[in-house]
C-alpha cells in the first residue's frame, strides 16, 4: 500500500515492519517523531528514557536478550550516548540494534551543527543515510539485517529535511523474527581490558567485511549522465538538490552508506569522469575520504561548510542558472521566536531581570528568555550545564552574589541531577531554579519522569522533585507559582541571601497543555491606561501598543494575570 509519509514516520514504519520489539529514546528535534510514531503500535514496548545514554543502554539490554531494539536521538544527544556506543561497537549485539541520529544543519532547533558521520567512523559503527521517506523506510529494515549479519549496532542517520519532508512510501506488513537465545559469553560482553583487547581485532575485521559489502550494495549506486565532464558524489538531501538542479546531465554516485564507504566504487566512478565534485552538507566527510584515496575533488572550496543547502545554493555553486524568484513589495518584519502567551517561565524571568541576576541557562523552551525584551540569560551550553557552570563560577571566586541557574524539569532529570549532587557534595552557595512546567516542552509535549505518565499517557512512576532535591543534600527547597510575581521576588531574595545551596521550584504547567484550561482574557480600561509601557517589559505576544494605549489580543491571552501585576494604574482587569 502506498502512503505519503514524513521521513520520521517512514523510518518508524520500517522499524516496525522489521520486527522491533523495544524502543527507548529521549525526545530531540528533529528525531522525536520516530519514537512517537512507534509508540502508536501496541505490539511493541516503547518508552521515553531520562536521557540518551540510558536509552542506548536499555536498547543494548533488549538486544542482549535477543530482541530487535531501537533508540533515537538528535545529534547532540549522541554526545550523551557516546559512552555506551563506543563499547557496544566492541561487544557487538545479539538481537539487531538500530540507532537513529538526526542532524540539524541550519540549527533550526539546536545549539550547534554537529556532523554525526564522524561518530560512525570514530566508533567503527556502520551508518546508513537515506535521501527521502522511501529510503528511510527501506534503510530502517536493512539496518536490522546488517546489525545481525555483522554483529554490530547500526546507525540510521536522518536530518531535518529528510525527517520532516514527505514522500511516497510503499509499506508492507510486520514480520516479527524469532528471538535469539541469550547465551552467557563474558569474553564478548564483559569489556574489561583483557577481553576488550581481543575484541578490537574483531571490530577491525568487521569493518573490512562491511567495506566489501558496501562495494556491491544497491544503496550505493551510480545514476548515469549525458555529460561526463563532471561527476558528482553526494548523499542525503544533497542528492535530491543535485538531481533537481542537474537532472540526468551529470553522472552521480549516490552513497546510501555514509560509513564505511566503498573505496573501489568511488575510484571507478572518479576514473569515469573528468572532474569530481562532492556535494555534502556540513563537514567534508566524503571529500576527505576521496582525498585519502588520492582522488582530486572539488568540495568545500566550492560549497559552504555552514548551514543547510538548497536547490539555489547547489545551482549557483555548480554554475547552473538560478531562478530570480519573486520579490515582495513590502519588507516583512522579522518574527524571532518568543515564549508563548501565558508561559509560566515569563514571570520568573521578569523577576530575575528585575533583581539583576546573572543567569546560567539550559536547553529548553526557557532558552527563549534570552531574547528581547527580557534578555534574561547569560549562557546556554548543553543539557544540564547550567548547574555545573554556576558551581564553577562560584568556586572560581568570581563576583556573583546574584548568580542563579535555570533548568527545566525534563532537563533536570536528563542531566541536571549530577550537577546538583556536585553542588551539595562540594558545597557551593548556588541557587538552582527548576522550571517545572509539567512536560518536556520544546520538543512537543513529551512525558518525563516527573509527570506521572508514560509515553502512551498511562499512569507511571512519578518522581517528587522536592523529595529528590532534599535526598541529594539540599536542605533549602522552595516552591513558587511563577504567575505570582510578589512571591517569586520574595523567595528569590531570601534564597540569594541564604548562606547555603538552595533549590527554587517554579511550578506551573505549560499553558499549551490540553489539560490546562485558560482563563478569560484580561481587559484594558483605556481611560486608566497611561501608555507607560510597563506591561511591555514581560514580552507577552498578546500585548501591544496602539495609539499610545496598551491593547490585548483576546485570541492569544490566556488570562495568566502577570501583566495586571505590572500596571501601576490598574488599567488591566481580569
Amino acid at each position: 500500500m502506498k502512503k505519503l509519509m514524513l521521513g520520521n514516520e517512514a523510518a518508524a514504519r520500517g522499524l516496525y515492519e522489521a520486527g522491533v520489539s523495544l524502543v527507548s529514546s529521549y525526545p530531540g528535534t528533529p528525531s522525536t517523531e520516530i519514537t512517537e510514531e512507534l509508540a502508536k503500535y501496541d505490539d511493541l514496548y516503547s518508552e521515553w528514557a531520562p536521557n540518551e545514554k540510558v536509552a542506548m543502554e536499555v536498547a543494548f539490554g533488549a538486544s542482549l536478550a535477543g530482541r530487535r531494539s531501537f533508540c533515537g536521538m538528535k545529534h547532540v544527544g549522541l554526545n550523551v550516548a557516546a559512552d555506551p556506543l563506543f563499547t557496544m561497537s566492541y561487544t557487538g549485539v545479539n538481537g539487531g540494534l538500530v540507532i537513529a541520529v538526526a542532524d540539524d544543519a541550519g540549527m533550526h532547533s539546536s545549539q550547534n551543527e554537529q556532523d554525526s558521520r564522524h561518530y560512525a567512523m570514530a566508533s567503527k559503527v556502520p551508518m546508513l543515510e537515506p535521501s527521502d521517506s522511501s529510503e528511510a523506510y527501506e534503510f530502517a529494515k536493512l539496518a536490522f539485517e546488517l546489525s545481525e549479519r555483522f554483529d554490530t549496532p547500526v546507525f540510521l542517520k536522518m536530518c531535518t529535511r529528510i525527517a520532516h519532508a514527505q514522500s511516497v512510501v510503499d509499506i508492507g506488513e510486520r514480520r516479527l523474527p524469532e528471538a535469539r537465545p541469550y547465551e552467557k559469553d563474558a569474553a564478548k560482553y564483559v569489556m574489561m581490558p583483557g577481553n576488550a583487547i581481543r575484541r578490537h581485532p574483531v571490530v577491525e575485521e568487521r569493518t573490512r567485511a562491511l567495506e566489501a559489502w558496501a562495494e556491491t550494495a544497491a544503496i550505493n549506486r551510480v545514476d548515469p549522465g549525458t555529460d561526463a565532464s563532471v561527476g558528482v558524489i553526494t548523499a542525503s538531501t544533497s542528492y535530491q538538490y543535485v538531481k533537481e538542479v542537474c537532472g540526468d546531465r551529470y553522472p552521480v554516485l549516490k552513497l546510501g552508506m555514509a560509513w564505511p564507504m566503498p573505496a573501489g566504487k568511488i575510484r571507478d566512478f572518479a576514473a569515469s569522469v573528468k572532474k569530481v565534485v562532492v556535494v555534502e552538507e556540513l563537514d567534508p566527510f566524503i571529500e576527505d575520504f576521496c582525498r585519502e584515496l588520492g582522488i582530486e575533488v572539488a568540495g568545500k572550496d566550492v560549497f559552504p561548510l555552514e548551514g543547510e543547502f538548497s536547490q539555489n545554493i547547489v545551482a549557483a555553486r555548480l554554475g547552473e542558472s538560478v531562478p530570480a524568484g519573486v520579490k515582495l513589495d513590502e519588507v516583512v518584519p522579522g518574527r524571532p521566536p518568543v515564549m508563548c502567551p501565558g508561559c509560566p517561565h515569563r514571570g520568573l524571568f521578569y523577576t530575575l531581570v528585575r533583581n539583576k541576576c546573572t543567569v546560567m541557562g539550559d536547553i529548553g523552551c526557557y532558552t527563549l528568555g534570552a531574547t528581547a525584551p527580557l534578555f534574561a540569560l547569560d549562557t546556554t551550553l548543553c543539557m544540564g550545564a547550567s548547574i555545573g557552570a554556576q558551581h564553577g563560577f562560584r568556586k572560581a571566586g568570581a563576583p556573583g552574589e546574584r548568580l542563579v541557574s535555570v533548568i527545566g524539569d525534563s532537563t533536570f532529570m536528563h542531566s541536571g541531577m549530577t550537577g546538583l549532587a556536585n553542588v551539595a557534595y562540594n558545597q557551593s552557595n548556588s541557587t538552582v531554579i527548576i522550571l517545572d512546567n509539567s512536560i518536556t516542552g520544546m520538543t512537543g509535549h513529551q512525558q518525563n519522569p516527573t509527570t506521572g505518565l508514560n509515553i502512551k499517557g498511562d499512569p507511571a512512576g512519578k518522581i517528587d522533585l522536592e523529595a529528590l532535591c532534599r535526598a541529594m543534600g539540599i536542605e533549602r527547597v522552595r516552591v513558587v507559582d511563577p504567575y505570582d510575581l510578589a512571591a517569586c521576588d520574595a523567595v528569590l531574595k531570601e534564597e540569594l541571601a541564604a548562606d547555603a545551596p538552595s533549590v527554587i521550584i517554579s511550578r506551573r504547567p505549560c499553558a499549551l497543555l490540553k489539560t490546562v484550561k485558560a482563563k478569560p482574557p484580561v481587559k484594558i480600561d483605556a481611560d486608566k491606561c497611561r501608555g507607560c509601557k510597563s506591561c511591555m517589559r514581560i514580552g507577552c505576544p498578546a500585548i501591544s501598543i496602539k495609539d499610545g494605549k496598551a491593547r490585548i489580543d483576546s485570541t492569544l491571552c490566556v488570562g495568566c494575570g502577570v501583566c495586571t501585576q505590572l500596571c501601576k494604574y490598574d488599567a488591566f482587569t481580569e
